[in-house]
């Protein structure tokens, strides 16, 4: 299957640039980055889940605690449903970060060094 390198400058008509892939996917250095971000994903899917399920269940069995007045009409409940959105964009913003200070770096060491096997993009 032929993928166009990023940042290529083809002319129409003109075939675009591909990278060897099985190469690329037996590199030492793929498999690290790969096995270090499925480890990390799976981390971070395992307690997403765990905290999304806290809530109907602690509004299923915890229903005393859920329904603690915290200020006004805010219970305990609500709180911990809004801190779902919260938690939320704390895992995109902390996936993010490590994506953007390991991930992308051994990715595009990865890149550069398959464009140079193919002899660099013109």
């Amino acid at each position: 299957m032929d993928t166009p390198v990023k940042g290529a400058s083809v002319s129409r008509g003109a075939a675009a640039p591909t990278f060897d892939w099985k190469a690329i996917d037996s590199d030492p250095r793929f498999q690290e980055l790969h096995r270090k971000k499925t480890a990390f994903l799976w981390g971070m899917m395992v307690f997403s889940l765990i905290f999304y399920f806290l809530l109907p269940i602690g509004a299923g069995y915890f229903q005393a605690l859920f329904s603690v007045k915290v200020w006004g009409p805010v219970n305990v409940g609500i709180l911990f449903a809004l801190s779902e959105f919260v938690v939320a964009w704390a895992i995109a913003y902390y996936y993010a970060r490590r994506a953007n200070q390991v991930y992308d770096p051994m990715a595009a060491a990865i890149v550069a060094d398959a464009t140079r096997k193919m002899g660099g993009v013109k």
